[in-house]
């Protein structure tokens, strides 16, 4: 006995891809953005930032900043070194100190990159 199948048509889903109303981050830019967000996830780095933004002309001896923080002289070094590759500190040397300067708008770069890349739109 052979069976007769009814083919029943079946309507199309709709596109599962949402469209892209702007561009997305590229890879290089998301890893740049990555090293400057790992820089800042730690306490001890925030906080340098912010007392070298206290200061005046937002610039400090390391030898300022130990105390503070209550952490050792190298341990300081050593997060000011994770600010200074993540480009938002410089460092400079005179004579056997080494002073540390914000970067002038380091950080409002990084929220405005943040922002166009990674803003959820209202509701409408």
């Amino acid at each position: 006995m052979v069976m007769e199948l009814e083919l029943v048509p079946v309507h199309a889903p709709a596109a599962c891809c949402t469209p892209r109303n702007a561009p997305a981050m590229s890879e290089p830019d998301a890893a740049a953005l990555a090293t400057t967000l790992k820089a800042l996830a730690d306490p001890g780095r925030l906080r340098l930032l912010s007392l070298l933004a206290a200061n005046d002309g937002c610039e400090s001896c390391v030898c300022d900043l130990v105390e503070p923080l209550g952490l050792s002289q190298p341990t300081v070094s050593h997060h000011l070194k994770v600010l200074v590759d993540a480009g938002l500190v410089t460092r400079e040397k005179r004579g056997v100190w080494a002073y540390f300067t914000l970067v002038p708008g380091a950080l409002a770069t990084i929220t405005a990159h943040l922002g166009s890349h990674l803003t959820v739109p209202s509701a409408a």
